[in-house]
């Protein structure tokens, strides 16, 4: 049976990653939800404003998808202002649709379920790994909003859903905020071209403690398998690689990829905004000399997100044993996760 994928935020690195697994499946159109054209070939982008819900409205007119995938967020000044935007995405896109016979709504969230909204990020310490089943923390959190957008709607409409809770996500995209991989190849790149020391810019805690990570081309396999199997529909999942490690394994093999030798770890976090600040002029000089795509430093790195990442206190590491029971076995090794990544960035000219 032919079906027919509206993926809400198609450009960013959950959409993009997403919209490639499908479309190398038969069977599945696509089309892209998002204030940009897609560059994946294949995509029937629908631009419109995703706050607004005249945009959306009119961007999905003749729209009739079988299967929703909600995988974009716009960051706020306050959590509470994150709620209200984040909220209304979900809210405009599922009330545009109704009545259209969707068949199964797909939520993308994240781990700040389990360690709170970036005013509060990591300030609890909840029980590793963490499992589906552990209760909302108190407070504010648009993850929790966007959750009962969905719920709501499911109940009125009468389609399945399905939440996914990934970890960092690490894959191939440009401009996207949550990219550690694109935000270390470019400190990486910026370390060889002028002799700094490759350090490690985050917490004691993270360079010692167990932890994971999410490749995006993973999470796009479990999002149509969630969309697809009976048995894991109005379930909410963890989706990680199923490999635990820790930094201070991790970043001498980072290190290699680019020919650079890991710095000692000093004990103290050095924060890549700290490091990387006033290097713009340095990545302009690089883009210049070795012929890359005219990126701005801030389009292809986000430093302050990867610092949140590596600078909390708390170990954090997540449990798929509910995944593993109905049957999603996929495993997918960290360090190529990273380097496959840094290939592509490479081959794209988005890094030297």
């Amino acid at each position: 049976m032919n079906k027919h994928a509206l993926i809400v935020g198609a450009t960013g690195i959950t959409g993009s990653n997403l919209a490639e697994n499908l479309l190398a499946e038969d069977g599945w159109t696509v089309s892209g939800l998002s204030r940009s054209q897609s560059p994946i070939t294949g995509v029937k982008t629908l631009s419109c404003d995703l706050v607004d819900a005249n945009s959306v409205r009119a961007a999905l007119t003749e729209a009739r998808p079988s299967h929703v995938f909600v995988t974009a967020w716009s960051r706020q000044e306050t959590e509470a202002k994150n709620c209200e935007v984040n909220g209304a995405i979900v809210r405009n896109v599922l009330d545009a649709l109704q009545g259209r016979g969707v068949e199964h709504v797909a939520l993308t969230t994240g781990t700040k379920h389990y360690l709170g909204p970036f005013e509060s990020y990591a300030k609890t310490q909840p029980e590793t790994p963490f499992r589906e089943e552990q209760e909302r923390l108190p407070g504010e959190n648009f993850y929790y909003v966007q959750e009962d957008e969905i719920f709501a709607a499911a109940a009125r409409d009468g389609f399945t859903w399905s939440i996914h809770r990934p970890h960092t996500l690490i894959g191939y995209a440009v401009g996207n905020a949550m990219n550690m991989a694109a935000t270390l190849a470019v400190y990486a790149s910026i370390c060889r071209e002028t002799g700094r020391s490759f350090v490690f810019p985050g917490s004691p805690e993270q360079w010692q403690a167990a932890t994971d990570v999410t490749d995006a081309r993973l999470l796009a396999k479990h999002l149509k398998w969630a969309a697809t199997t009976k048995t894991a529909a109005n379930l909410a999942f963890n989706v990680v690689n199923g490999e635990v490690f820790r930094w201070k394994w991790l970043w001498p093999r980072l290190a290699n990829y680019f020919g650079l030798e890991a710095a000692p770890y000093s004990g103290v976090p050095t924060p890549l905004e700290e490091q990387m600040a006033g290097a713009e002029p340095i990545w302009d000089e690089m883009v210049k000399k070795f012929d890359l795509q005219p990126n701005a430093l801030s389009r292809v790195a986000s430093f302050w997100h990867s610092d949140a990442d590596l600078g909390r206190q708390i170990e954090t590491f997540n449990d798929m044993g509910r995944s593993r029971k109905l049957g999603f076995l996929d495993y997918q090794d960290t360090t190529s996760s990273f380097t496959d990544a840094f290939d592509r960035l490479r081959a794209d000219r988005i890094i030297p």
